[in-house]
């Protein structure tokens, strides 16, 4: 299946960070008024019934439950290699991990296991509930890090959209712990370019974020979320997708492929507030994390301590993380110059991990490299 294929509107599902720009509203104090009389309503109203969680694909176990995340072992007949294992840090960003590992023949986690990786594991981010509101960065670095522990002490990381950001902070951190590192559609220069996203950060008052966030009860909401993103292309949302239903209704593959799409879509992850706002106000707003000033864990984070290979990916039509922010890497790691590979494919932001052009085209190759670099 195709990026067009799932009738994905190009930016309304990849923007939690940004939800005024998804709503479709003019900056401004009077953008700001009706913005905060709309969250009002979505306070009041009542739920609205969901679809199913969305599933996993590909069969795998729990290998640990920790208070941010369910890691998954996708191991093959429950039998593990001995090979440096690879770790998916998916975007925790509004969506469900299982991004990663999305469908039958449009799986990442199918694509690095078919290619010969020997352990693979994604990070199963939760939900954030009430009694996560406090979660910081530091608590998901330290908790990666038990991951990690648990696995032997070294891993190749994949990190897929914010799960890049957060997987170059832990090789920051940690840098004898990383093996490999890829960037995909990772903001990690978040001034860099000219993308909608960057001027939205600079943009929007940082206390309105502060808003939402105290209409979520201290936490930034899914259904905010869902309903911003629905109401930056209304007429496919509310309209041309169900003439596009009833138009298919004898194509059982096309039904199929709807619902698994809108239980993916429809299902939104709410992210703890002190989480939500620190990546606002110091990633995207200050970039202290690119500038060697963000504080992770007690030290100073500098690309500079990242010396392991790595693997930048942009896509050509990606104007939620543009490839300036993902190609700025090379300048900022560590990373002898001879070790960093950059490739920029067709298409948009989801696409880099669902898109089955990339899953074809490109990944298979990320792959290879994973096995030659970091020993996957």
């Amino acid at each position: 299946m195709t990026e067009h294929e799932m009738k994905q509107p190009r930016t309304e599902h990849s923007v939690p960070f940004f939800w005024p720009m998804a709503a479709g509203i003019e900056l401004g104090e009077a953008g700001l008024d009706l913005f905060r009389q709309n969250l009002k309503f979505l306070e009041e109203a009542a739920e609205i019934t969901r679809p199913p969680s969305p599933e996993w694909a590909t069969p795998n176990r729990i290998l640990l439950d920790l208070d941010t995340m369910r890691l998954r072992d996708f191991c093959r007949d429950g039998a593990c290699t001995d090979a440096v294992p690879v770790i998916v840090d998916a975007p925790y960003a509004g969506h469900s991990s299982t991004i990663a590992d999305y469908a039958p023949g449009q799986s990442l986690v199918e694509v690095l296991l078919d290619q010969g990786a020997g352990r693979v594991l994604v990070t199963d981010w939760k939900t954030a509930t009430p009694a996560m509101r406090d979660f910081d960065i530091d608590k998901y670095l330290a908790e990666i890090n038990v991951v990690v522990d648990e696995l032997g002490g070294r891993a190749n990381f994949v990190g897929l959209c914010q799960g890049g950001w957060m997987a170059a902070m832990y090789a920051a951190r940690f840098p004898e712990k990383v093996a490999s590192l890829v960037l995909a559609g990772s903001p990690i220069d978040t001034n860099a370019g000219n993308g909608p996203i960057r001027k939205m950060a600079h943009e929007t008052p940082l206390s309105f974020y502060r808003e939402m966030v105290e209409a979520g009860e201290d936490r930034m909401r899914g259904k905010f979320m869902l309903a911003g993103w629905k109401n930056m292309h209304p007429e496919k949302q509310y309209f041309e997708k169900y003439l596009d239903l009833y138009a298919h209704l004898d194509d059982k593959n096309y039904i199929e492929r709807t619902e698994r799409f809108e239980s993916w879509y429809e299902n939104p992850v709410d992210l703890p507030g002190a989480y939500y706002l620190q990546a606002i106000e110091l990633l995207f707003k200050e970039n202290l994390f690119a500038k060697g000033a963000f504080v992770g864990l007690g030290r100073k984070l500098t690309l500079k301590d990242v010396t392991c290979p790595a693997f930048l990916l942009a896509g050509e039509g990606d104007d939620i993380t543009t490839r300036e922010q993902v190609f700025a890497a090379r300048g900022l790691l560590g990373t002898p110059d001879a070790e960093i590979v950059e490739k920029l494919v067709p298409g948009g932001h989801i696409g880099l991990f669902m898109g089955s052009h990339t899953l074809k085209d490109a990944w298979p190759g990320i792959a290879d490299w994973l096995i030659e670099k970091g020993g996957a």
